[in-house]
C-alpha cells in the first residue's frame, strides 16, 4: 500500500527513488568541481602543469594513464601507488608488477603547483585521476569527466598487488576476475585494455613469446620484428629494451591496436588473448570497426576504475608530499 498525493500513489519504493533523486549527495562523496570553493583552479592547475610535461618529456601522458590503472585496481584510488620506502611503508613501485612504470617524480611537479595556489587542499589520488584524464586527451583519446574529493591513503598496499594487478601472461579468465572484482565487465576490460596502444614493453615480458619457441599465435612478420628488438631470451632489466605498442600511431589512443589483434600482432599474450576468448573477441570485432565505440567504451571504463572504493570524509589524509605519508 501506498500513499496518494496530488494524483500520484507513493508506494515505499516510489519514494526512496524520489529522495534519492532529490537529495543532496554528502559533502565527503566525490562529486564534479569537488574543488570550485576551496581551490577553485585546481583542475585547471592540473591540466597546466599537465601540458607543460608533456610538452618538456612527451611520454609521461602514457605514465598518467598507468598512474590511475595501477594504483586503483589494488584496493583503493588512494594515490598508495605513489608512497616510497620511508617510515616503516614498503613501497608498491618495487612490485615485479610494476616494472617499468616511471615519472612519478613529475607528480611533485603538480602537487607544488597545487600547493602553492591552495595549500594542504587537493589530494594525490584526485591528481592521479585528474592527470590520467588529461593524459588521455593528449593521447588523442576523449575527455572524462572525473568526480574528485578523494583522499589519501596512510599505508601502501604493497601485499597486495599480486593479488590484483595482472600478469601479461595470465589466462584471460583470471584477467576477467581481476576487473569483475571492482565491477569492470568483460566489455570494459577490453575497452581498457586499449591502453596497451600506446606506450612501449619492456623485452622483459615479451621473451617467452619468442623463445625457445615462437609462440605459434603470432604472425611470423611480427614476430621477426619482435626478436630484432629482443634479440636475447635473457634481457637485461636494467637495459632499455623494448617494442612498441603499436608502430603506426604510438601516441594515440585509437583502435588500431583492435585490428592489430586481429591480424595476429598483439604484443602481449594477454592481448592476442582477447581474440581467442568467447566471451571478448565479440568486443575486439566491434571496437576494431568502430573507434568512437572504443572512445566510449573506455571513458565509461576508466571512470569505473578511478571510482574504486576511494577513501573520502574523514578517512586517510590529503598529503602535502603524494611521496610521504603525513608525520603528526
Amino acid at each position: 500500500m501506498g500513499m496518494k498525493i496530488e494524483g500520484v500513489i507513493w508506494t515505499p519504493h516510489l519514494l526512496l527513488l524520489f529522495l534519492l533523486l532529490v537529495l543532496p549527495s554528502g559533502e565527503g562523496d566525490l562529486r564534479l568541481n569537488y574543488y570550485s570553493e576551496s581551490c577553485p583552479r585546481a583542475e585547471e592547475i592540473v591540466k597546466e602543469e599537465v601540458g607543460k610535461l608533456y610538452e618538456k618529456h612527451g611520454n609521461t601522458a602514457v605514465s598518467w594513464v598507468r598512474n590511475l590503472f595501477h594504483d586503483c585496481m589494488v584496493k583503493s584510488c588512494d594515490a598508495s601507488i605513489l608512497l616510497e620506502k620511508a617510515d616503516g611503508i614498503v613501497s608498491e613501485q618495487k612490485s615485479d608488477r610494476n616494472f617499468g612504470m616511471r615519472n612519478f617524480k613529475y607528480i611533485k611537479t603538480i602537487k607544488d603547483a597545487l600547493e602553492k595556489e591552495c595549500p594542504m587542499t587537493v589530494s594525490c589520488a584526485d591528481i592521479v585521476a585528474l592527470s590520467a584524464r588529461e593524459g588521455v586527451v593528449m593521447l588523442k583519446g576523449p575527455y572524462i569527466s572525473m568526480r574528485t574529493g578523494r583522499r589519501d591513503s596512510t599505508e601502501s598496499h604493497a601485499a597486495l598487488v599480486d593479488d590484483f594487478i595482472p600478469r601479461h601472461n595470465d589466462t584471460m579468465s583470471l584477467v576477467l576476475s581481476r576487473f569483475q572484482s571492482i565491477g569492470i565487465e568483460a566489455e570494459g576490460t577490453v575497452a581498457l585494455l586499449g591502453a596497451h596502444s600506446v606506450g612501449r614493453v619492456h623485452c622483459v615480458n615479451l621473451v617467452d613469446r619468442l623463445y625457445p619457441n615462437t609462440d605459434p599465435t603470432l604472425d611470423p612478420d611480427y614476430a621477426t620484428y619482435l626478436k630484432g628488438r629482443c634479440p636475447s631470451p635473457q634481457p637485461d632489466p636494467n637495459a632499455v629494451e623494448y617494442a612498441r605498442n603499436d608502430r603506426e600511431t604510438p601516441m594515440v589512443l585509437d583502435n588500431l591496436y583492435y585490428k592489430h589483434l586481429l591480424s595476429n600482432n598483439g604484443l602481449l599474450l594477454v592481448d592476442q588473448q582477447l581474440v581467442s576468448d568467447p566471451s571478448t573477441a565479440p568486443f575486439v570485432e566491434k571496437m576494431a570497426s568502430d573507434n568512437v565505440y572504443f572512445h566510449d567504451s573506455f571513458s565509461s571504463a576508466m571512470l569505473l576504475l578511478s571510482e574504486n572504493n576511494p577513501l573520502t570524509d574523514d578517512a586517510g589524509q590529503i598529503r602535502k608530499d603524494c611521496r610521504f605519508v603525513n608525520k603528526e
